[in-house]
């Protein structure tokens, strides 16, 4: 079967918010969704979008996603590729279908000149985690992520 990464189209809006509910699961993360396909599709198909999705189809079926935004490292003074989101349905995994959309990325990454290519993966998913290493993926563990949200988020902004 054939394999293709092609940019997502706004008819993908319910595919892509599909996956995203279905990597949710796996990541046992479903109380945290609350995108619609409708905001997705604003979003990624918008008037001026700032992040971006590739959909993987295998004998023209879709079989998995990546939905990505640059960044930037002043460090390098260069942007980079931030992957939010990666999913292969799992009876698709095995085929190749991740490493052609972080392939399908890190082409990108050189045909722009960009400096780093990105994403968090969780500490106890150990089979991502290989594959990631296996791809050449580094992991960062002196970092800590930060993130302030709800009303902890409404405060820090100085809002009542």
């Amino acid at each position: 079967m054939e394999l293709c990464i092609r940019k997502a189209v706004a008819a993908d809006a319910n595919l892509i918010r599909g996956f995203v509910g279905k990597l949710a699961e796996y990541e046992k993360l479903s109380h945290e969704v609350e995108a619609t396909a409708e905001q997705l599709g604003a979003q990624l198909f918008g008037e001026s979008p700032k992040v971006f999705c590739e959909i993987a189809e295998l004998g023209g079926e879709p079989v998995g996603f990546a939905l990505w935004f640059y960044t930037f490292s002043t460090f390098q003074g260069r942007h980079g590729i931030w992957l939010e989101d990666l999913f292969v349905e799992p009876e698709a995994r095995g085929k190749g279908i991740g490493k052609a959309l972080l392939a399908a990325l890190a082409r990108r990454c050189v045909d722009e000149g960009l400096g780093r290519f990105e994403w968090w993966v969780l500490d106890w998913n150990e089979p991502s985690i290989e594959f990631y290493k296996s791809q050449g993926a580094v992991m960062q563990d002196e970092w800590t992520v930060c993130r302030v949200s709800g009303a902890d988020l409404v405060a820090l902004a100085g809002k009542p």
